[in-house]
């Protein structure tokens, strides 16, 4: 798999979102609401500035999930690698294609991490600029069911991806 259409759109992603979200800075008052019950309702405040580096904090945990990982991946030895039949699947003719295969799919995930971010920090902005209110508070899970199901996804495609090798002696 192809990591730099996944990594391409993430940091598109990321020059949009900062575009997007530092239109509103001057909009939000000093104390935002940034918790919010499951029905909408806020429940919690910070400061705009800390409300705006816990955005920053976000991008740097999906930016580690994007590009720190696979290079960590590819610089760390494979007894550290917790992936079944790893000395098969990190054996010297598969070792390429396996570690391309995991920075793609990293950088996807990082992409479905900060996508979520984005949509509870849309969501946040979007009820301080409404005295409050969200227009569809019921999106919100929505949303988080939709990520659970696409990690559920990912986990699957990497078993998927890292069977059993096939026995020595198997006719092919």
């Amino acid at each position: 798999m192809d990591s730099r259409l996944p990594k391409f759109i993430f940091l598109l992603l990321v020059v949009l979102a900062a575009l997007h979200f530092s239109a509103y800075y001057s909009q939000l008052p000093d104390v935002v609401e940034s918790h919010f019950g499951s029905r909408g309702n806020p429940n919690g405040w910070q400061t705009k500035p800390a409300f705006f580096a816990f955005f920053v904090g976000v991008t740097v945990l999906a930016t580690l999930f994007t590009f720190g990982l696979p290079a960590l991946i590819r610089a760390l030895p494979i007894e550290l690698f917790n992936i079944p039949n790893k000395k098969y699947w990190f054996s010297a003719e598969r070792r390429e294609s396996s570690m391309d295969f995991l920075a793609g799919w990293f950088a996807w995930l990082g992409c479905a991490i900060f996508l979520i971010g984005c949509y509870a920090f849309e969501f946040a902005i979007e009820a301080n600029l409404r005295g409050g209110r969200v227009a569809h508070p019921e999106r919100f899970p929505c949303v988080i069911v939709a990520f659970l199901l696409f990690t559920l996804l990912w986990l699957v495609r990497m078993f998927r991806r890292f069977p059993r090798p096939p026995a020595p002696n198997a006719p092919l």
